[in-house]
């Protein structure tokens, strides 16, 4: 072999060598951790039935950028139950994201973590949204909040609930759309139009309890309060075990100031659907007006048993404990609320 491809080789295997070396001997990396497949599922179940630890998974989940967009908005259906100043953070930085599905379930999210005064602030700059559907989620979250709290965003507010009223109208054929389009006119006490979106989802749907319930909501509004009876009754005559119904009944007559019926009709409501938690909390809510206590107490323990994750049980029946001065119970519901959110604003409050 010449001499100088000697001389070659012997130069090449001088540079690969300890290229080679430096590879085999080099301290591996730690890989990038990776959450198995099932901490998904396993998350959202935790959260959903308001297990120890719940907050903290939850929050994990949503710090992820894996996740498919129906898979995301899902975990903010949870989110409100868990709130703290990282549930706030976490949901106003998926305003931005790209997926409509994922910034229309921030922004439901963030209407139930903030109160009215705050709401504008943080969900008013997406009524610029480049997305329809996601402007007219941000009506719908700041529909009913006073001018004062809408602010600056007064202006884009009604520009956007027009637009949202015009798409409405042209969904003539569309029951749930005609009973929306009639909530927004309510609003505006646009009472003829409002009566006439109904008329319509009526006529396409004559047993839509959506539609009756809003029915009586526009006579009261208008004053006719006997008439507004008269649906309720028609209806549940036809349909005395609907618990839908009951419930509208019990609403109708509290509106009304006859907390005693109100309570036979919630009762009613909650004996033919007892895993609703709003009909069941309402009836705690009326018991304790009607200062039965012990009964209120009784009906909020029954929900918690059922839903630990419902917060807003979870924080009324503290406040009906500490009024009978029965503070054991108060600490044994702070204690499982530390442990679901240790970070939850009402444990700041202690005792």
């Amino acid at each position: 072999m010449p001499r100088r491809r000697l001389l070659l080789i012997a130069l090449s295997l001088l540079i690969l060598v300890p290229g080679v070396l430096g590879y085999l001997w080099r301290t591996p990396q730690p890989a990038a951790p990776v959450l198995p497949p099932h901490s998904y599922a396993k998350a959202l179940r935790q959260a959903h039935d308001g297990q120890p630890g719940a907050a903290r998974v939850l929050y994990q989940q949503l710090q992820r950028s894996d996740l498919p967009p129906i898979r995301r908005a899902a975990l903010y259906a949870e989110l409100p139950s868990y709130p703290s100043p990282q549930a706030l953070k976490l949901a106003r930085q998926d305003l931005e994201h790209d997926d409509p599905i994922v910034r229309r379930a921030a922004i439901n999210s963030i209407a139930r973590l903030l109160p009215a005064a705050q709401r504008s602030l943080v969900l008013g700059p997406l009524l610029e949204d480049d997305e329809q559907s996601v402007r007219f989620a941000i009506v719908d979250a700041l529909l009913g909040l006073d001018p004062d709290d809408i602010g600056l965003y007064f202006g884009p507010l009604q520009e956007a609930l027009e637009q949202y009223q015009q798409t409405l109208e042209q969904q003539p054929d569309d029951a749930a759309a005609q009973v929306h389009l009639a909530r927004l006119y309510m609003h505006e006490q646009a009472y003829a139009q409002a009566s006439a979106a109904l008329e319509r989802s009526l006529a396409l749907a004559p047993e839509g309890l959506d539609a009756l319930a809003t029915q009586v909501r526009l006579l009261e509004r208008q004053g006719q309060h006997d008439a507004s009876r008269q649906v309720l009754a028609k209806a549940l005559a036809l349909r005395p075990d609907s618990a839908f119904l009951q419930y509208q009944l019990g609403l109708w007559l509290s509106r009304h100031e006859q907390h005693e019926y109100a309570l036979l009709a919630l009762s009613r409501a909650v004996e033919l659907e007892p895993d609703n938690s709003d009909y069941r909390y309402t009836l705690a809510v009326t018991l304790h007006r009607l200062e039965q206590v012990q009964a209120a107490q009784q009906q909020l323990e029954t929900l918690l048993n059922r839903q630990p994750a419902n917060r807003r049980a979870r924080v009324l029946l503290i406040q009906y404990w500490k009024e009978t001065g029965q503070l054991q119970n108060v600490q044994i519901l702070l204690a499982e609320l530390e442990q679901q959110n240790p970070d939850d604003p009402v444990l700041q409050q202690g005792l």
